[in-house]
């Protein structure tokens, strides 16, 4: 019992540890890239650290996308994102979070992930103080606060704050509707009822 607890406590550290060492990684790396832009793209004026920055800043303005993938034909502007996109394909999951042992196709995700055992909550509500695990999470939440419903309901007009309170109330209108024959004007409220008038 004591060694499982010793290592639950060392796998918690190593977790904590790993995630600052990347924060750490972070800002040090924004911070060089801060520093020296030697690229600049003439057409807008940004400025990139790395030629092959300018390169894909290039490809995103003009809509190239050099990248295809030979299994559905979709096309990408970054090589990485090919190399995402084919994982869909292959079901290739390189990042393993060594917590849970559960993996992922892309590091991001994994980064996420893992800050549910590490309790980090770097999204910070300024309204209210809550903190969340991912950005999209607190987008949604801020939109308590403003008021904000962006989904609307094409049916009744009726707006909502998450995308899935809008499909869970439409499901009202699809259930309600009658359905018709389209040979005359009578209009039959369930499935089976409008298939054995067909019959006739």
């Amino acid at each position: 019992m004591k060694e499982c607890t010793l290592e639950k406590n060392h796998i918690n550290v190593l977790s904590v540890a790993k995630a600052s060492f990347r924060n750490i990684i972070s800002d040090v790396m924004k911070d060089s890239i801060l520093k020296k832009k030697p690229y600049q793209y003439s057409q807008c004026g940004n400025s990139f650290n790395r030629r092959t920055s300018l390169r894909n800043h290039n490809r995103l303005l003009t809509g190239e996308k050099s990248y295809k993938c030979s299994e559905c034909d979709k096309s990408f502007n970054h090589k990485s994102s090919l190399t995402n996109h084919r994982r869909l394909h292959t079901g290739e999951k390189p990042y393993k979070c060594f917590e849970c042992g559960k993996s992922f196709m892309q590091q991001g995700n994994l980064m996420t992930h893992e800050r549910i055992h590490t309790g980090e909550k770097p999204y910070k509500c300024s309204e209210c103080g809550k903190s969340f695990i991912q950005k999209g999470n607190l987008m949604t939440h801020e939109r308590i606060h403003t008021g904000e419903k962006p989904y609307k309901c094409s049916e009744c007009g009726k707006s909502f704050i998450q995308k899935s309170h809008l499909m869970t109330h439409e499901r009202i209108h699809t259930r309600k509707k009658p359905k018709k024959h389209s040979d005359c004007v009578n209009s039959i409220k369930q499935k089976s009822n409008l298939r054995a008038h067909e019959r006739i």
